[in-house]
């Protein structure tokens, strides 16, 4: 050492000098028409805020759906050309529809990460293959497969707010007892207070980097759940019906200026019913389902003011760029006609608000709804008043209802404060194309060995300090399960597709009596606007523009096979055309150790709706009491557990209808094998089960399930082994839950009955019609 020279080599940095912070948050199924941030009556302060103190966007708009429009925000290109034209759970082998996001479009966190930002992503992501959901990944897809160093919540497309499935960078974790400060468990919160503790460590661990957060709230995603205090700010605000809501907002954003003074309110549609169609016995049950939605939203946004107060804490605020964007599509009508339990819809099973009323009545009334005993949706026509003032809602990508969003943003070191509303015509794949060059990075032509993707997205830094920035985004496609539409220089054309997603039940026309498909998009009529003097698509220009009209079908076309987007209506393939090719596990025999927990419904075998055999062997002892499996959620699922020695089987199908099988005898002491097993009755969508349970191989008990679960009970709860760690599946152990088995059960066994080639067969033997719950 005496004979060297110490010479440290100079420290490297790849981030640009004063790289500011970056924060994007995103808010799960809300229109334009709700926060009082832009006309709305929906208190959002911390909107506001970042809006009152930076800049807003009234013609920003995303895809009308979930996975596609989190693809597009994160990567910059469009969702077809990263394949994700459905959500995850209704991915298919079309080449724009996998949800398999290619490393080709690296997300913008990867890039970010390699140039020296630390990155965090918080909340729902959504973009992960249904099947690789488990603790077993693989996770090359996972948030930390694209770039993110941490992440902490939620998978799949929703969550219950109160018992949800969690995840820590790569590991299954169980949520807290309290969040926020409070004596209870809120998810919205939770995730607050993780990013704020992340923030804090930051800044104590590596201060002199940037940071990039991804906050992404499972709010105000269905289901509807917040604490009474928060839905009771909100009681008799929506007395007079969403029709009146409707107005009132819509008056307001004009007088306000979000909108322009000759925009138009568009008619309700004649397939949503209006509010004085609806029944006065049913109209308390409407109201408070919108005054839950309120607080709901509430809530949230006040989650996020509570993040803002942590970057002004730690005297970040100056240089860190905010992106609130409201909504990743417009309002929700998946509730449909109002709902207790909201994948009563996506199932397709036909139920009245008479009957979920009563069901509720047994549940505790109106003041059960947004609590953790019902996973309640409003009524579609408040999704239709929330995207006030345009046509239809989310799933719709022909009408801005579905698609158009608000966004603030707010960067004091840059951008100065101005009230005046940025009009240029933008999407959501133009935020990362905006990120890198406010920053100061050039896009990565190859990102960990991996040429790159074309970005489909332009920046759109110039608006920034000037609200009149000349137009950067010339030409938009956008498309969602057949509803689809082209921008390009202030003109729309559209057509609304097979699917109106407020009407119950399989869209009319398009399959045949024998399930072929019937329908032609060629046939389906066009939609024309000049949107330079028709801000809310009111005056249809078709009939009189057809050559207009028929250069922008002709742009559609190219853009949609440019972006490998055909078949036109690919997204529909699963869930309306073959619902027999949703993913599922591909196997048809499972071995279980006794204390497997939290595998997600998606990769689990299906035992609500496949015929199958459970084995269970177990070690009984004299007081036996607990779950033995359980698969689903208190809003639907089915369970298999011990009472008092008694051996019971409750079938959930969402709350509607609760089949209970229970032996008459105690099971035997010691060591015992207990099979379960389940057969269609009649073979349908949502045919009748025949339910047998044995005890060492003698039936103890039998019953039929009258109708059954044609798709999923849940999109984010689990099958567990021995307890039942998430929503508790029956009413019967609902206040002992988890209700942990008190014995021992050495493996569980599931077999799926008849050959591959039989399973397969299926679809084939049933008649399509899937019954009422009556």
């Amino acid at each position: 050492m005496q004979e060297s020279i110490y010479s440290p080599a100079p420290k490297v940095s790849h981030v640009p000098k004063n790289a500011p912070n970056v924060i994007i948050i995103l808010i799960d199924d809300v229109g334009p028409g709700l926060p009082d941030t832009f006309g709305g009556e929906i208190h959002t302060p911390a909107l506001s805020r970042i809006a009152s103190e930076g800049i807003s966007y009234n013609r920003f708009h995303t895809t009308a759906m979930c996975s596609p429009t989190r693809g597009a925000l994160l990567t910059g290109r469009n969702h077809h050309r990263i394949s994700a034209g459905q959500i995850a759970e209704l991915a298919n082998d079309w080449d724009g529809y996998s949800g398999i996001q290619p490393k080709s479009s690296a997300m913008v966190a990867e890039v970010l990460k390699d140039y020296g930002y630390s990155t965090a992503a918080f909340g729902k992501w959504h973009n992960t293959p249904a099947e690789q959901t488990s603790a077993a990944g693989p996770f090359d897809y996972w948030p930390t497969g694209y770039g993110f160093e941490y992440f902490y919540g939620f998978l799949a497309g929703e969550a219950s707010q109160y018992e949800p499935n969690l995840v820590r960078n790569i590991d299954v974790v169980h949520p807290p007892k309290t969040s926020g400060g409070h004596d209870y468990y809120h998810l919205s919160e939770d995730l607050a207070d993780d990013a704020i503790g992340w923030m804090q460590n930051h800044k104590a661990f590596a201060p002199e980097k940037p940071y990039f957060i991804y906050w992404a709230s499972g709010a105000s995603h269905g289901p509807h759940q917040v604490p009474k205090e928060w839905i009771d700010k909100y009681k008799g605000k929506f007395d007079d019906g969403w029709d009146k809501y409707r107005e009132r907002v819509f008056a307001r954003q004009k007088a306000m200026g979000y909108i322009p003074q000759n925009a138009q309110l568009t008619p309700r549609p004649e397939t949503m019913s209006s509010w004085d169609s609806i029944p006065e016995s049913e109209k308390p049950f409407q109201r408070r389902l919108m005054e839950v939605f309120a607080g709901f939203t509430e809530h949230v946004d006040a989650q996020v003011g509570r993040m803002l107060d942590e970057v002004e804490r730690e005297g970040d605020k100056d240089n860190t760029l905010i992106l609130y964007i409201w909504g990743d599509n417009g309002s929700s009508a998946e509730g449909q006609n109002g709902s207790i339990s909201e994948l009563l819809a996506q199932n397709g099973i036909p139920t009245t608000t008479e009957q979920q009323i009563k069901v509720l009545d047994t549940l505790g009334g109106l003041d059960a709804l947004g609590s953790p005993k019902v996973e309640n949706m409003y009524h579609a026509g408040w999704a239709w008043a929330g995207s006030s003032p345009y046509k239809s809602t989310k799933l719709v990508a022909a009408h801005f209802g579905g698609t158009r969003n608000p966004m603030a943003v707010r960067w004091p070191a840059k951008i100065k404060a101005d009230p005046t509303p940025r009009s240029q015509f933008l999407h959501v794949n133009d935020v990362v194309p905006t990120l890198y060059d406010v920053i100061g990075i050039t896009p990565p032509r190859v990102v960990n060995g991996i040429p790159q993707d074309p970005f489909d997205g332009v920046s759109f830094a110039s608006t920034f300090n000037d609200p009149k920035a000349k137009e950067v985004k010339h030409t938009q496609y956008f498309e969602i399960m057949g509803s689809r539409g082209i921008y390009h220089d202030g003109w729309f054309a559209d057509t609304f597709g097979p699917r109106i997603p407020w009407v119950p039940g399989l869209p009319k026309g398009v399959l045949g009596p024998k399930g072929e498909l019937l329908w032609n998009p060629d046939k389906d009529p066009w939609e024309l606007y000049n949107l330079n003097e028709d801000w809310t698509q009111s005056n249809d220009l078709a009939a009189k523009m057809p050559e207009k009209l028929a250069a922008m079908k002709e742009l559609f076309t190219m853009e949609f096979a440019k972006n490998q987007g055909f078949p036109v209506g690919g997204g529909l393939w699963v869930p309306v055309v073959r619902p027999d090719l949703r993913i599922a596990p591909p196997y048809s025999e499972w071995t279980f150790a006794g204390n497997m927990t939290r595998m997600p419904e998606f990769t689990a075998p299906a035992l609500g709706n496949k015929e199958n055999v459970v084995t269970v062997d177990a070690e009984i002892p004299a007081n036996a009491n607990g779950v033995l499996y359980a698969l689903g959620a208190f809003s639907g699922g089915l369970a298999l557990y011990v009472q008092d020695g008694v051996l019971s089987y409750e079938y959930n199908l969402f709350e509607m209808q609760r089949t209970h099988i229970r032996a008459k005898d105690k099971l035997p002491t010691g060591k015992v094998k207990i099979e379960v097993e389940t057969r269609y009755a009649v073979k349908r969508p949502a045919g009748p089960l025949d339910v047998i349970l044995k005890v060492n191989g003698q039936q103890v008990a039998q019953g039929q399930v009258p109708v059954s679960a044609p798709l999923m009970f849940t999109a984010n709860d689990c099958l567990d082994i021995g307890t039942d760690l998430g929503s508790p599946v029956s009413l019967d152990y609902y206040e002992k839950a988890p209700f942990a088995f008190n014995g021992k059960i050495d493996q569980v066994h599931v077999k799926y009955l008849g050959t591959p080639a039989q399973q397969q067969e299926e679809k084939k033997e049933t008649d399509g019609q899937i019954p009422d719950v009556d």
